[in-house]
């Protein structure tokens, strides 16, 4: 009995030693492949260059290099779409290796960034083996395509005040301005956010799982982003009643172009000009869209929370969160008003913050402004973001208490559910009211319900790298956004 059983012990060992070392090697090609891809995620805490633009360290200039880069970006001509060959040629100007001493110039002197990307148009025009056709494009993306290259509109309303609406007797700089995207008919939307969580002056915070900061609070401004109404289409002409209401509330910022929503990308552009030319000592910025709900004095408690950490202090001119989509496609669906066609670009999006809600630094929002100066516009406004901070080389961070597709299954039917986030996307001006009421009715009830970004990541890592498969997938993910979106692919970000 004995020899029976020292022989099947050997037979085990001789079977499983060789799937236990397999299985060892398996973790660790998985733990190296999730460190790898916890340094591609650029993690918040990691300090980025402050400069606008990304340059090379100056002992890989070398000849050899050289040719190789310049192998590199002919290689991607064969993308063949409006937009890629136009960013191309664009970036081809501004790059420190192929053109050291004219990009170093170039970047001194702002004043040729807005001709070098009309340059991009007629050198895209003049390649012999791209002839592009504006006119086969849809309807939308050719009213889109002519105009692009114009950002110059003058400013038709504006705030009173410096930095949009403020509250009296303001003792320090606001700590938050809201930012909102809307458009002239929008009435009802704005007055709700104005009587809500649009507040402006002092708002008191709220503690956050045991923070402590009840009695904590900061100064809030506002201000709505809005284009001009289409007097061509049927409807009541408010540009008159948008003029009484700037007047009476002061917090109308209205350019001189059509709002459409492929026109929301110059809201951020403009915008973002305006807050560096006006805002120069506030904090943070929420950009959002005029139907969502945001439990501001969490908001406020969360902002200062963060401000409070060493790592974020040190990387605020990268600072940016919200709901983070990575590795996404273009829609191709042509009824979409998402549709991008191939002709127009190809590739996938880079990670971007849902553009529904997310807040990032007053540093980053003039870095944006500054960069957004060398990349052509995007006709998707949070994708053009997501663009412009990849070329930062920078990242958003996910966060779990923002909400742009509403609570998953039946959460939100409970009384605190409202207590466990910071935004939430596609509420109507009744509902925001209504919720609004209703998170200062339950306050005391919900006073410790923790927000979703703790108990989601409770027992995960920040870059949702909990496990050996979820790290293998993300690399998949990443290489797939490498191998089929040229420059844009460098970076991406993972949702749960």
């Amino acid at each position: 009995m004995a020899r029976c059983y020292l022989r099947w012990c050997r037979v085990l060992i001789c079977v499983c030693t060789p799937c236990i070392f397999l299985a060892l090697l398996f973790v660790y090609v998985g733990l190296t492949v999730c460190m790898s891809m916890r340094s591609m995620a650029a993690p918040a805490f990691e300090i980025m260059p402050k400069s606008p633009h990304f340059v090379a360290n100056e002992s890989v200039r070398n000849n050899n290099l050289i040719k190789e880069i310049r192998t590199f970006w002919e290689n991607q001509c064969h993308k063949k779409a409006f937009w890629n060959q136009l960013q191309l040629d664009t970036d081809f100007l501004f790059h420190p290796i192929l053109h050291s001493p004219k990009a170093k110039r170039l970047t001194k002197n702002s004043s040729f960034d807005d001709f070098l990307l009309k340059k991009s148009f007629s050198a895209v025009h003049r390649l012999n083996n791209m002839t592009y056709n504006v006119e086969e494009l849809p309807e939308r993306v050719q009213v889109f395509a002519r105009y692009m290259q114009t950002r110059d509109y003058p400013v038709l309303l504006q705030p009173g005040g410096e930095c949009g609406a403020q509250g009296k007797d303001e003792r320090e700089p606001p700590l938050l301005l809201f930012a909102i995207k809307t458009t002239p008919d929008n009435f009802n939307n704005r007055q709700a956010i104005r009587q809500t969580w649009g507040q402006v002056g002092w708002v008191a915070g709220q503690k956050i799982n045991g923070s402590g900061r009840d009695n904590g609070g900061a100064y809030v401004r506002r201000v709505f982003l809005l284009g001009k109404q289409n007097t061509k289409e049927p409807g009541v002409d408010v540009s008159e009643l948008l003029k009484l209401e700037s007047n009476f509330y002061g917090d109308i910022l209205q350019w001189d172009f059509e709002d459409t929503f492929f026109n929301l990308t110059l809201k951020d552009v403009l915008f973002w000009s305006w807050f560096s030319h006006s805002c120069k000592q506030t904090h943070f910025v929420f950009k959002g869209d005029d139907d969502i709900f945001v439990n501001t004095p969490k908001l406020i408690t969360y902002l200062q929370i963060q401000m409070e950490k060493p790592h974020v202090k040190k990387n605020m001119h990268n600072f940016m969160f919200g709901d983070v989509i990575g590795a996404a496609s273009p829609n191709r669906v042509n009824i979409s008003k998402y549709f991008i066609p191939h002709s127009f670009y190809k590739g996938l999006y880079p990670a971007y913050a849902g553009g529904g809600g997310l807040v990032y630094s007053g540093q980053l929002t003039r870095r944006l402004h500054l960069i957004s100066k060398r990349v052509h516009l995007f006709p998707i406004d949070d994708v053009y973001v997501g663009m412009c901070m990849v070329r930062l080389n920078a990242f958003p961070t996910h966060n779990h208490a923002f909400l742009m597709f509403d609570f998953p299954k039946n959460e939100g039917k409970d009384p605190c559910s409202y207590h466990t986030i910071l935004v939430i996307h596609k509420r109507s001006p009744n509902q925001v009211v209504k919720l609004w009421a209703d998170l200062k009715h339950t306050q005391p009830q919900c006073r410790d319900v923790a927000l979703r970004l703790d108990e989601i990541n409770k027992n995960q890592n920040k870059y949702h790298c909990a496990g050996i498969l979820k790290c293998l997938w993300a690399a998949v993910q990443a290489y797939m956004v490498f191998k089929f979106s040229g420059n844009w692919g460098i970076r991406t970000a993972y949702k749960k």
